[in-house]
């Protein structure tokens, strides 16, 4: 029960990180998976330079070793996020595009996928806990109250998906 609680957690978790990429607003997260050369090896940005919010949507890069300005820009090019780097000779800067209401109604449609297949993941996770409960052989209404158990277990999970969707979705239509 303890395992499957802890999946269920982490489905919850990744589905947090999935989204937070997707607002209009600037957020250093933009920026997680891209890797820029650094002397031969591939580096994320993150760890190349610091990573800035001065206004809601400006992220500022600057990084520690200005010879790696040019890469993390190529990087940023490379990496097709929709914005389009500007280097000042010693920062990087990174202006978010207002969403248009298509691009907004885009962006909830996705995270509606995304929260889809969160709840997919966590019906994955009930039904391999379903049947180790079965596998165990044990009395009926014993093996009936940890299957009940699970099944509530999943409702609240299922009802955090859908109040983070909520939620995300009234951010993305906040103009």
């Amino acid at each position: 029960m303890d395992n499957t609680e802890l999946k269920f957690q982490k489905t919850i978790e990744s589905l947090e990180s999935k989204l937070l990429n997707r607002a209009g607003r600037a957020n250093p997260a933009m920026l997680n998976g891209i890797n820029a050369s650094y002397y031969g090896a591939l580096t994320p940005i993150q760890s190349l330079a610091n990573i800035t919010v001065p206004e809601a949507r400006t992220l500022m890069i600057k990084p520690f070793d200005k010879s790696a300005l040019k890469e993390i820009e190529r990087a940023i090019n490379e990496a097709n996020i929709g914005i389009t780097p500007v280097n000042n000779g010693e920062t990087i800067i990174l202006t978010v595009p207002e969403l248009t209401e298509e691009k907004r109604r885009e962006y909830v449609k996705m995270a509606k996928a995304v929260c889809e297949e969160a709840k997919v993941a966590l019906r994955n996770i009930r039904q391999e806990a379903n049947n180790e409960i079965k596998k165990q052989e044990l009395p009926e209404d014993e093996e009936k109250m940890y299957l009940d158990d699970i099944q509530e277990t999943i409702n609240e999970y299922n009802k955090k998906i859908d109040d983070i969707f909520k939620e995300k979705e009234t951010e993305l239509m906040r103009v």
